[in-house]
C-alpha cells in the first residue's frame, strides 16, 4: 500500500491530531486556535547520534500533519544544543562529543530530514550557526537576564539531578533550557516562527522561549507537544527492539531489521501505530483493522504498517525488497525462485556460511554442522536429533537424513518460525 495517501480530508488540522494521538500538552487554550491562522512552526532534534530514532520519527510524523494543512516548518538541528548534550533526570552528566562528531551527526539527520519530508515545502537551520560567534557576556545580558534561578531549579530535572541521591549536574547541561529558549527567539526574529512542536519530554525547554519572546518581543508564541510513545503491551517506552534502540539509519539498523521491528508490533498499539507513523486516512485504517480484527493471526495491520514506514523512511523499491525477503525466509516465497539480490539482502541479516569454511572438507559440508556452527543445535547429538524429528528444513523442505551440502545457496531453517535460520553459500 502506498503511503502518499495525504489528500485533504474533512477533518481541520486539530481534528486530525487529536484523532492521532498527537496532543499531550499545549500553551493554546484550546486545540480549535490551531485551525484559526496558519503559522510557521519549528520542530528540532539535537545531533547526538548520525540517525535519527523511531521517537523522533513520531514527532516528525506530527510536522508532516502540521504540513498538511498549510503550516510552514522551520527543522532545527542542534549542533550548538547537541554538543552540550540534553540534560536527563536519570542518567548521569552526559560526556561532551567532539565538534567533528557533531558536525558528522547533523549531516546525518540533515540527510534524514530530507528523507522524511520528502516533496514538502520546509528550511532546514543549525543552531550552531548562530551561537558560534555569541560572546558569553552578549548571552548573560540578552539572554541570562530574563531567567529566574528560581524557577530554573524547580524544574523536575534539575532536582532529580541535585536532591538526595542525584548525579549533579555541570553549568553546561544546567543552560540547556536557556540555549533553547533563544532558539525559539532566534527564530521568531528570523523566521517569524510562533510555534514549537515537541516531544512530552522537551515541554520545559520548549516553554523557555516563549517567555524570551514575550519579554523581547512583546509578542505571543506557543507549544504544542505530543505524548511519549507507550508500547500497551509491555507498558515501555515504544522504539526499542532486542538489539536496542530502532534507527532511521540503515548502517545503525538495517532496513531488513526496521521492518521486522514493525512487523512484530503488539496488536494492542497496531491501530494506534497506524495514526501516529503512517499517512493512512480514517476510512484505511478502518478497513485495516476490519480484516485484522477478523483473523489477527494473519497480522494485516502490522503489515500494513511496516510496508508504509519502511517506505517513508527507506523509500518504495527498499521496502518491496524486505518484503520479498521476510517472505522468502517464512516460506510463503520458494528460496530456489528469490532473485540473487533477494539472497544477497537476506545473507546479511542472517547466519551464513561458506561451503569451504570447514578445513580439510572444502566443497561440502554436513548439515549437522551447519547447524552447531550457526547456533541452530547445541551440539551434534541435538542437530542429528532435530534433524531425525524433521525439525529441519532446507530451502523449506524438510528433511529427516544428515547429509553433505555441496552447493549454495542454500536456505537452512530449524522448526517453522523464522527467527532460527541460516543461508550456506
Amino acid at each position: 500500500m502506498s503511503t502518499d495517501t495525504e489528500q485533504t480530508t474533512a477533518m481541520t488540522l486539530s481534528e486530525e491530531l487529536l484523532w492521532r494521538g498527537f496532543y499531550h500538552q499545549s500553551t493554546f487554550t484550546s486545540p480549535e486556535l490551531l485551525d484559526k491562522e496558519k503559522r510557521t512552526l519549528y520542530f528540532g532534534v539535537d545531533p547526538s547520534a548520525d540517525s535519527m530514532q523511531v521517537g523522533n520519527l513520531a514527532a516528525a510524523m506530527m510536522v508532516r500533519v502540521f504540513l498538511k494543512h498549510g503550516y510552514k516548518a522551520v527543522l532545527l538541528i542542534g549542533g550548538a544544543t547537541g554538543a552540550i548534550g540534553d540534560p536527563d533526570g536519570k542518567s548521569e552528566e552526559r560526556e561532551l562529543k567532539s565538534l567533528e562528531e557533531v558536525s558528522k551527526n547533523v549531516a546525518g539527520i540533515t540527510s534524514q530530514y530530507k528523507t522524511v519530508f520528502a516533496g514538502k515545502e520546509f528550511e532546514i537551520v543549525d543552531n550552531y550557526t548562530w551561537f558560534k560567534d555569541m560572546g558569553y557576556l552578549d548571552f548573560l545580558r540578552e539572554i541570562g537576564k530574563h531567567f529566574s534561578m528560581t524557577q530554573l531549579l524547580d524544574r523536575e530535572f534539575v532536582q532529580s539531578r541535585i536532591g538526595l541521591g542525584g548525579k549533579g549536574i555541570s553549568y553546561a547541561e544546567f543552560s540547556y533550557s536557556l540555549i533553547q529558549g533563544y532558539d525559539f527567539l532566534h527564530l521568531y526574529r528570523d523566521k517569524g516562527a510562533t510555534l514549537q512542536l515537541c516531544g512530552a519530554d522537551q515541554w520545559g525547554n520548549s516553554v523557555a522561549g516563549i517567555g524570551l519572546i514575550r519579554k523581547l518581543e512583546k509578542a505571543e508564541a506557543h507549544v504544542w507537544s505530543m505524548p511519549i510513545i507507550m508500547n500497551k503491551s509491555t507498558g515501555k517506552k515504544f522504539g526499542k527492539s532486542e538489539d536496542g534502540a530502532v534507527w532511521l539509519s540503515s548502517e545503525k539498523t538495517s532496513a531488513y531489521k526496521f521492518y521486522q521491528f514493525w512487523l512484530n508490533a503488539d496488536d494492542d498499539g497496531v491501530e494506534d501505530y497506524l495514526k501516529i507513523f503512517t499517512t493512512m486516512s480514517p476510512d484505511e485504517i478502518a478497513k485495516i483493522m476490519q480484516i485484522f480484527k477478523e483473523a489477527p493471526h494473519e497480522r494485516h495491520a502490522q503489515k500494513q504498517l511496516a510496508f508504509a514506514v519502511t517506505e517513508i523512511v527507506h523509500g518504495a523499491v527498499v521496502a518491496q525488497a524486505v518484503v520479498t525477503a521476510s517472505e522468502v525466509i517464512s516460506g510463503k516465497i520458494d528460496f530456489m525462485n528469490a532473485d540473487h539480490s533477494i539472497i544477497e539482502l537476506i545473507a546479511k541479516e542472517i547466519p551464513t556460511l561458506s561451503i569451504d569454511a570447514i578445513e580439510g572438507k572444502p566443497g561440502r559440508i554436513l548439515i549437522s554442522e551447519v547447524l552447531v556452527q550457526r547456533g541452530l543445535a547445541s551440539s551434534r547429538t541435538e542437530a542429528t536429533r532435530l534433524i531425525k524429528d524433521k525439525a529441519i528444513s532446507i530451502n523449506n523442505s524438510r528433511i529427516s537424513e544428515d547429509d553433505y551440502i555441496v552447493s549454495g545457496p542454500v536456505l537452512i531453517k530449524r522448526g517453522k518460525k523464522s527467527d532460527k535460520v541460516c543461508i550456506v553459500l
